[in-house]
């Protein structure tokens, strides 16, 4: 695990102030969404490498676990706490905690994780892959199950009731894999298939690339279908009590369906760009998503508005002096992982209170890498600026932090400037 000490603040530079509602943190698209069964936290993965823990009722930003070797496609809450992350090198890794690494990493697969899916009496987790194939690994140790049939891409995995297996992929089927091992029952749909949910009563429901919800008994006999829009559906929820299914599309369209009814209940209005990921707080009456803006929304799944607030305002009063800055107005993004006062200490970024004027990879109480504690950096306006100028692989060689830059001058001087200021 690598760790920056401006890991987080790069992911999160823009122009204007954070709204309320959003969670910043990511370098890159928002690809997965998990929350744990107490509702207390959520992990977030995505293409820029990283997952993030969240502390939910704050809104701030816990650890940032970084292992994979490529976009985290796929995260699932494990049953008596911690997450599982699955990614585009193949493998899947569990986390029992903040890290700083993961407990166990499963391995097998030969092409990208999509899929994740943690089995109801939490013995077992499948696994969607683009190799073409489904894994479904006992989680005290074994021999996984390998479901090999799908012609292209898996995107969708899930226990039904009972232990039968229902996957969906990129060839446009949908299969139902008996828990026997016998043969699967294979369903030809007019579209490539995406994510896909089962509810407790047996009945699935799968999104395809041609804007429609549809639905399946537990024998996988047809029972309707819903237009949900023109463009691809590419992320799906079901709420814990399996009355309503979130579905997000490829121009951000987010549509919270009862699914009993058949109908759309509410419409989410975002920003018009890709929706790759939702989950359902536990209650069902909220509903976080995640997109291709790098933004973790929460919502309120009954009307369809955005709820806040969510993220904190790391050293509040001096942020509130300073608001009117240019310099403000850049960091205010990163205020959920980093803090700015020694009282408030390290968050998934460490402190930046004292910043100028120290080595690199320093700050009391953060665990850095090894990579960065070898470095011959100390910290200045000159340094800051020439990190986010160049970017961090080629100015911190090793690090894993997103690799962003701040591409003008004159807001790279806004924000060492400020942040000489705010964090003496």
């Amino acid at each position: 695990m690598r760790h920056s000490i401006f890991g987080l603040l790069l992911a999160g530079l823009i122009a204007a102030p954070a709204p309320a509602q959003e969670l910043r943190g990511h370098g890159g698209p928002v690809r997965a969404i998990a929350v744990a069964a107490d509702g207390e936290t959520a992990l977030t993965g995505s293409f820029d490498q990283s997952a993030i823990l969240w502390r939910l009722p704050s809104g701030s930003a816990e650890a940032v676990l970084r292992f994979h070797e490529g976009a985290i496609n796929a995260v699932a809450a494990l049953h008596g706490g911690g997450f599982a992350t699955g990614a585009e090198d193949g493998r899947i890794a569990l986390w029992r905690g903040a890290g700083p690494a993961p407990a166990q990493v499963l391995q097998g697969h030969g092409g990208p994780v999509a899929a994740l899916a943690v089995s109801p009496d939490s013995g077992h987790i499948a696994s969607a892959s683009w190799d073409e194939t489904i894994r479904v690994t006992p989680l005290a140790g074994g021999e996984a199950r390998v479901l090999a049939g799908h012609k292209g891409p898996v995107n969708g995995v899930a226990f039904a009731p009972g232990g039968a297996i229902v996957s969906s992929g990129y060839d446009a089927t949908l299969r139902i894999w008996p828990a026997d091992g016998g043969a699967a029952k294979v369903m030809t749909l007019p579209a490539p298939l995406n994510g896909l949910v089962v509810a407790a009563d047996g009945e699935i429901a799968v999104a395809a690339a041609d804007g429609r919800l549809r639905f399946f008994g537990p024998d996988g006999e047809m029972r309707g279908e819903l237009a949900i829009g023109d463009t691809p559906l590419i992320a799906l929820a079901l709420s814990p009590d399996g009355a309503s299914i979130a579905a997000g599309g490829l121009r951000g369209q987010v549509a919270v369906i009862d699914r009993r009814e058949r109908r759309i209940r509410a419409t989410l209005l975002g920003p018009g760009l890709p929706v790759w990921s939702l989950a359902f707080m536990p209650d069902g009456r909220q509903l976080l998503s995640g997109g291709a803006d790098r933004l973790v929304r929460r919502w309120n799944a009954v009307t369809g508005e955005h709820l806040g607030p969510v993220v904190p305002r790391a050293g509040q009063d001096v942020l509130a002096g300073l608001q009117g800055e240019r310099g403000a107005q850049v960091f205010r993004a990163c205020a959920a992982c980093h803090t700015l006062t020694p009282a408030d200490g390290n968050r998934a970024g460490p402190t930046l209170h004292g910043i100028f004027g120290r080595r690199i990879a320093t700050a009391p109480g953060y665990a850095y890498s090894e990579a960065l504690k070898r470095m011959d950096i100390v910290w200045s306006k000159e340094t800051v600026a020439k990190l986010f100028e160049i970017g961090p692989n080629a100015y911190t060689p090793g690090t894993k932090m997103p690799e962003q830059t701040i591409g003008t001058q004159e807001d790279r001087q806004a924000l060492v400037d400020w942040l000489e200021k705010a964090t003496r």
